[in-house]
């Protein structure tokens, strides 16, 4: 493990409404999961030493297996600071046999005001060697771009 994964993207809503859809279990339920991908919560508390389980379910797992099962992804998210309105870190570990997705890889969900909204950095650090970097970003991007979409109008 090591590698660190980033990705940004401009949304044209401010701030708050952003740092608002990082910490609802509605919103993340909505925006979170990637192209392809469901998600839901099997547990959730949503505060600084919360903690929540998101499973995550392909909708064709045929070119891509999940990392829990055939075709899902588990994550237990533990979450090890809020910054009201600036950030996010988490704590995850995925559920999963495969000692290649093994560790415990770090989110930091990082928020900036811009004159035309806010810039919204994701920095994921200790990634599990079975997590492939082109599949993690397309997962990250596809996953910012949902945020978009469901924050601006």
């Amino acid at each position: 493990m090591g590698r660190t994964d980033r990705a940004s993207l401009l949304i044209h809503v401010d701030r708050d409404e952003v740092f608002a859809a990082l910490a609802s279990r509605d919103a993340l339920q909505t925006w979170l999961p990637p192209k392809g991908m469901q998600g839901r919560f099997e547990q959730f508390d949503m505060r600084e030493g919360g903690s929540y389980r998101l499973v995550l379910t392909y909708e064709d797992a045929s070119g891509a297996p999940g990392k829990t099962s055939v075709d899902s992804d588990v994550a237990d998210v533990r979450i090890s600071q809020i910054v009201l309105g600036e950030r996010i870190v988490q704590e995850i570990d995925f559920d999963s046999d495969d000692a290649a997705f093994q560790g415990t890889m770090q989110m930091e969900w990082n928020l900036r005001s811009v004159e035309e909204g806010t810039d919204v950095e994701v920095v994921a650090r200790n990634v599990p060697d079975g997590v492939r970097a082109r599949d993690h970003a397309e997962g990250i991007t596809s996953s910012l771009t949902n945020l978009a979409t469901y924050l601006e109008p």
